[in-house]
């Protein structure tokens, strides 16, 4: 059988990556080159190809690639365009607050508010006939900003009902699970990939997520620290499943206090507890993925 390592197969290198498997080619997934080799023996087209060749026929490269063909990837195009949505909408915020800062005394006093849906209500009923130019030009932009900022709310809305519609039909055993609502399931769908497949074991999955654990042990000292590797908004949405059950669930509450008294830090805790819940969703997601295909 053929096969063939392609780098990036989720971005520049997915067009080659779906090529080659329709030509009936077996594709891995290569890691980028080693910078330390890099500085020694140089960078070129044709070592890169011959390191990917090398990495796939050493059996070193082993990652199956995400066939993006499915609902997943659907899910994935909502969750991309809403992080921008999140972000643009908090930037706009934070720039109306900014203007405020330096406004006119009664500008400020009337509009600069916590709450950001009173702030741009204060900015839309602020009167644009002024005589100073300055002024004019500064309720304008207020106003403009909180147009922008109502905008990006009905976007999100929008977003947020196809998320919540399409897990809905794609992940109801993850739905049903407590703490996980439609963007967390959506996210971890997404780290996943279409293919469930891939994932061999749940312990891939929590290397996926970032959450598995990590020796930092030093001399007469046991100890294992939180992974900063993986796909770090599966790892959040992990993160956020956690946050919502040691706050509301008693049986992760029992835990979080069994732990504490054997020495465990906060950070240490929420590590373990994330490492559980990936062991916990993992046959979840595979099931609810195998009942798309």
């Amino acid at each position: 059988m053929q096969k063939a390592g392609v780098e990036g197969t989720g971005t520049y290198g997915a067009g080659l990556c779906k090529h080659l498997q329709h030509k009936g080619i077996a594709v891995f997934e290569v890691n980028r080159p080693n910078r330390a080799k890099r500085r020694l023996k140089g960078k070129s087209d044709p070592t890169d190809a011959e390191n990917a060749a090398r990495s796939v026929l050493s059996e070193e490269a082993t990652a199956v690639p995400k066939s993006h063909d499915g609902n997943v990837e659907a899910l994935r195009y909502l969750v991309m365009a809403r992080k921008s949505s999140v972000k643009s909408k908090t930037q706009t915020i934070n720039q109306i607050k900014a203007l405020l800062v330096t406004a006119p005394d009664e500008i400020r006093q009337r509009c600069y508010v916590s709450s950001p849906i009173k702030c741009v209500e204060a900015c839309e009923t602020l009167n644009t006939k002024s005589n100073s130019y300055l002024e004019s030009s500064l309720i304008s932009m207020l106003q403009l900003l909180s147009s922008r900022w109502r905008f990006l709310t009905a976007e999100l809305k929008t977003i947020d009902k196809q998320i919540k519609s399409l897990t809905a039909s794609s992940a109801p055993t993850l739905m049903q699970q407590f703490g996980v609502g439609s963007y967390v399931a959506a996210t971890l769908m997404v780290a996943a990939g279409d293919n469930p497949q891939r994932l061999k074991k749940e312990s891939s999955f929590a290397a996926l997520c970032g959450v598995s654990p990590m020796e930092a042990s030093s001399g007469k000292k046991q100890r294992h620290r939180l992974n900063r590797g993986g796909a770090r908004d599966a790892n959040n949405a992990l993160w956020t499943v956690a946050m919502i059950r040691m706050r509301s669930d008693a049986r992760t509450r029992k835990y979080v206090q069994r732990r504490s008294s054997e020495g465990k830090s906060d950070r240490e805790i929420q590590r373990c507890l994330k490492r559980y819940l990936a062991r916990e969703l993992y046959p979840m997601i595979v099931s609810d993925l195998s009942s798309l295909t």
